[in-house]
């Protein structure tokens, strides 16, 4: 039974594999969260679980059945260059060709902030 059992796991991996295939580059995502009022006492105990994106040229693509994003692509000088809201509906958003050079990538989702950085 063991044998069989590892057996089908060997081919159902592949498997998966390809039925998930992403084109790109996962972005690294660190999670913030956004106080409103300022008392410590609303902050959730749990964090919110990052969105996971990939990067491929001057492509976003989120995975599917996500929530609403506001989406800003800043400089290094902390300016919005870029900002968009991505709905929940979109699976893809593609930024500017214009964008050149590393940026930080904020994605705001009511009070949680998921920041990074992108290369364009």
């Amino acid at each position: 039974m063991k044998k069989l059992v590892y057996i089908f796991c060997l081919i159902a991996m592949p498997l998966v594999c390809f039925a998930f295939d992403y084109v790109g580059y996962p972005i690294c995502l660190q999670v913030h969260y956004i106080n409103p009022s300022g008392t410590i006492n609303q902050k959730p105990k749990s964090p919110a679980a990052p969105p996971t994106v990939y990067l491929e040229d001057n492509t976003l693509t989120f995975v599917a059945d996500h929530p609403e994003y506001v989406l800003y692509i800043k400089d290094e000088d902390e300016e919005v260059v870029y900002s968009t809201v991505v709905t929940s509906a979109e699976t893809e958003v593609t930024l500017p060709s214009y964008l050149s050079g590393t940026y930080e990538i904020e994605l705001v989702m009511g009070y949680w902030l998921f920041t990074g950085w992108i290369d364009l």
